[in-house]
């Protein structure tokens, strides 16, 4: 899967919801970024919106409540993590501690990137956030 994939969704005040990603799919398994024509279409989108007086809500990241939820279960995952390694170094068990910060590595690069450019924030449209462009 695309580790930085960006998604824009415009709702219209019906709920109806037209989703935009930087990502396509190439075959079944392969994704292949589309960054800077992405890039270049939300800067456009934005300044043609601006320039006709549009009075849209600018939302980025995800929903406050989906937020909370999302570093709620990360905290409850780091907690189980080091637990693990504590029991792994009383053991003495090399290989688990070695995995488990490898693990642990892995996923704070990964999901710490993923946390951060999530927070939900407000925006305006001449102050688009650098987190929610690739």
């Amino acid at each position: 899967m695309q580790a930085r994939r960006f998604r824009a969704d415009i709702e219209s005040v019906d709920r109806q919801r037209i989703a935009l990603l930087s990502t396509s799919w190439q075959t079944s398994a392969l994704i292949a970024p589309q960054d800077h024509d992405y890039r270049i279409f939300i800067l456009e989108l934005h300044r043609r919106m601006a320039a006709a007086g549009s009075q849209a809500e600018l939302i980025g990241g995800l929903k406050p409540r989906l937020y909370v939820a999302a570093l709620v279960m990360l905290v409850l995952v780091g907690l189980a993590m080091a637990g693990l390694l504590v029991r792994a170094v009383l053991s003495g068990e090399l290989a688990g501690i070695l995995f488990l910060i490898g693990f642990a590595a892995l996923f704070g690069w990964q999901v710490g990137g993923f946390v951060g450019r999530n927070r939900p924030r407000a925006y305006s449209f001449d102050h688009l956030p650098r987190a929610l462009l690739p």
